[in-house]
């Protein structure tokens, strides 16, 4: 007996040991994950609440907080049922419908170690019932989370709200006063979607008679929540229970009062202990680290939305101002020059955009690889463009001798080179967005993969096109 007691103290032990591994291991990965959020203050606008959470999760983990979210329709006595494990009248509760207007918390005071014994189980027709006392050993914090009616006025958004607690609660509760209705059931599946531990509650059991009482709850079990719940996770409850009394009134005749009686919820406070003994540190770690990685997941995507929309606006400013440069341009060498320089110039701005620290030297070695990795067609370009520009520079010095009349085929000319060395910076762009997005890496494949990716999904014609009809409104205005 006593080895037996012995090595359940040492599993006891290790369990405890794994679950604070667990808490420490949740804390650094998520104090690493805050430290490092890498975000401009245009990314960081508009996602202060999911910036918040994280620090709020972090708050969890510091504290070893559990949080219990209480979900419900109206008038189910969600409220009551809190006050019922407090102990004490905290949160609101009243005859009308939809008293809670606004999610409350409250800490759940527990001893350190906790023995409860289970009483006569309400769920008599339940084989699983025990009679063992249990020792609950507790978290730092339990918390108490009430919140509005899923079906009250306004509810989508209350419905959103209760949706975003139960991302970051750790346990939920799901309060129901009878057989589950269809908006119950719907709210049920979207809460089990979560992927938290539930509890379903039938409470307000004291308005029913025994059989009447266990004919529903197993109606709900059995038919009801039977692809949601297992029967382990469903208990009955008298949060606020109504008691009828023999009076007698001034004129000496009898008649019954209803008083409140003494709350029974000692079936549904040995669930929560039970589950708060087995796992609650990990589940502490593991809610924080699914919230964290959900969150995460939103501001990597809002940042990289944000930064390939930035980018874009640095390629396109790239590709008109390397065609403009050339178009205006009438000596060979000094456009092709220019038009190098305004590629660096765009790889450099891009780097800032995708926060990659990069010099000159390094704008120009990477523009080298990407020319090389382009083979025939940087080529191509090359000697579209010095053949254009010859051209374009004898109609240059034409224009005079002529009265004007080579004007209009020298802004054709240099429209055509242009919108070639637009397209070539439009490619040199995407090639290099891709690049830094990567994290200045090319990927398995190497420059010549990505190059060869990015230059088979350009649509040349549209683009071509559309380079053609700005750079034209822009010569001609300026002619």
């Amino acid at each position: 007996m006593d080895i037996d007691r012995e090595l359940d103290h040492t599993i006891l032990d290790f369990t405890e040991i794994q679950e604070e591994l667990n808490l420490r291991h949740a804390k650094d990965a998520l104090q690493e994950l805050v430290g490092n959020l890498d975000l401009t203050a245009q990314e960081r606008a508009g996602l202060e609440g999911e910036i918040g959470g994280l620090q709020n999760m972090l708050d969890k983990l510091e504290r070893a907080c559990v949080q219990i979210a209480v979900f419900g329709m109206v008038g189910r006595g969600k409220s009551s049922l809190l006050n019922a494990l407090l102990g004490e009248n905290i949160f609101a509760t009243g005859p009308i419908h939809g008293v809670t207007q606004a999610t409350q918390i409250k800490r759940w005071q527990l001893p350190p170690v906790m023995e409860v014994t289970e009483v006569a189980s309400l769920n008599t027709d339940d084989p699983t019932a025990s009679n063992e006392p249990l020792e609950a050993y507790r978290l730092s914090q339990v918390e108490l989370i009430d919140t509005p009616g899923i079906d009250e006025v306004d509810g989508e958004m209350r419905e959103r709200l209760a949706k975003d607690i139960a991302k970051q609660a750790d346990l939920l509760l799901f309060v129901v006063a009878g057989d589950i209705t269809q908006v119950e059931y719907d709210a049920l599946s979207d809460l089990r979607e979560a992927g938290k531990p539930i509890l379903l509650v039938f409470n307000k059991i004291d308005q029913y008679p025994p059989t009447d009482r266990q004919a529903i709850y197993a109606k709900i079990r059995d038919e009801r929540v039977k692809e949601l719940l297992s029967p382990d996770e469903i208990v009955m409850a008298a949060a606020s229970p109504l008691i009828a009394q023999a009076i007698q009134r001034k004129d000496g005749s009898l008649g019954v009062e209803m008083t409140r009686g003494e709350p029974d919820v000692s079936d549904l406070k040995l669930k929560i202990l039970e589950i708060l003994e087995r796992e609650g540190k990990s589940l502490v770690a593991l809610n924080s680290m699914l919230y964290a990685d959900n969150i995460n997941e939103r501001l990597v995507q809002r940042k990289l939305e944000i930064r390939e929309a930035n980018a874009n606006r640095v390629i396109w400013n790239g590709v008109m101002t390397k065609a403009m440069a050339i178009a205006l341009n009438p000596l060979t060498v000094v456009d092709i020059f220019s038009g190098a320089v305004i590629d660096v110039t765009m790889i450099l701005t891009l780097s800032k955009v995708y926060g990659i620290k990069m010099n000159e030297t390094g704008a120009v070695d990477l523009l080298q690889k990407i020319a090389l990795s382009m083979g025939g067609i940087s080529a191509s370009e090359l000697i579209t463009n010095f053949g254009l520009s010859s051209l374009k520079g004898l109609l240059g010095v034409a224009i005079p001798a002529t009265g004007g009349l080579s004007l209009i085929p020298y802004l054709s000319v240099a429209a055509t080179q242009a919108t070639v060395g637009g397209l070539s910076a439009y490619a040199i762009g995407q090639v290099t967005k891709t690049y830094l997005a990567n994290g200045a890496t090319w990927g398995e494949g190497g420059p010549k993969a990505v190059v060869t990716h990015i230059l088979s999904s350009l649509d040349e014609n549209s683009i071509m096109v559309r380079i053609r009809n700005e750079l034209e409104s822009k010569l001609y205005f300026k002619n």
